[in-house]
């Protein structure tokens, strides 16, 4: 565990050799989210896998203030920093793909390179950000009232996860496990915290990047090419890879694919 301050520790594993590669998973993730992927990156990377605040093995603060994505950020410059990492590329999928974001715009001489997979720079419209934020606080209540399993069945049953019905049962199994393994408190708070409505978006940030960017997307999932395609116009240089025969989990359903695509990335920047 790694001690962050006010009142947040991030579970952290380092593991493989190389240039260094921090993993950021996607909401009701952990650590584990990448365990598919791991291996490949590890053999020509040092990994660094964090759990997200609220998740995982991470503390769950009380104040959902402290799971914004700037502070979030803020506390992965600081693993690093207590890491000695000076320069990292940083792979972010979903919610994890805001938080990187957020560390290349807010912390730009740590970051090497970026890979945002099914991610977004939030919603740029106001009416549509608020409904977003008036959503999630009601499913953040509902989690709280009625606990993670019932939460589990019907997160798992949203048409994101279609595609998913593709998957061995055994490898269905063990991401529902990952997703029990959380807490109630910890996915209310990182909903009302760090969703995509609370967050202010980044748009008009994103001409500033001045490094290699590849955004991947599953073809199978519309609504995330989309996010792809409005990112890759805005950022100076960004790559998109959109994924055949895959949806939002890219690094689930096609785990070989992306490897062999991150490691292209990183190897040719």
């Amino acid at each position: 565990m790694v001690d962050v301050g006010d009142g947040l520790s991030l579970h952290v594993i380092v593991s493989g050799h190389g240039s260094p590669l921090v993993l950021l998973h996607g909401f009701t993730g952990s650590t584990h989210s990448w365990d598919a992927l791991g291996p490949a990156l590890s053999a020509r990377h040092t990994i660094i896998l964090v759990d997200l605040p609220g998740h995982g093995r991470s503390t769950a603060p009380p104040d959902p203030r402290r799971y914004a994505l700037p502070r979030t950020a803020d506390d992965v410059a600081r693993v690093l920093d207590l890491l000695g990492v000076e320069r990292t590329a940083v792979l972010g999928y979903s919610l994890g793909g805001r938080a990187a974001l957020h560390l290349a715009v807010q912390h730009p001489a740590r970051v090497s390179a970026l890979v945002l997979e099914s991610s977004s720079a939030g919603i740029s419209d106001g009416a549509e950000r608020q409904g977003r934020a008036t959503s999630d606080a009601a499913l953040a209540d509902r989690i709280e009232r009625d606990g993670v399993a019932l939460f589990v069945d019907q997160w798992e049953a949203l048409p994101l996860w279609y595609s998913q019905a593709v998957l061995p049962a055994s490898m269905r199994d063990e991401l529902r496990a990952q997703r029990l393994a959380n807490g109630a408190d910890g996915l209310a708070r990182s909903l009302r915290g760090a969703g995509v409505g609370t967050q202010a978006p980044l748009h008009e940030r994103l001409s500033q990047l001045s490094l290699p960017v590849m955004l991947v997307a599953g073809a199978l999932d519309n609504r995330y090419v989309e996010q792809g395609r409005l990112m890759q116009r805005a950022i100076p240089g960004a790559r998109l890879m959109e994924v055949q025969d895959a949806g939002h989990a890219v690094h689930l359903e096609r785990p070989a694919e992306l490897a062999a695509v991150v490691i292209d990335f990183l190897d040719g920047r």
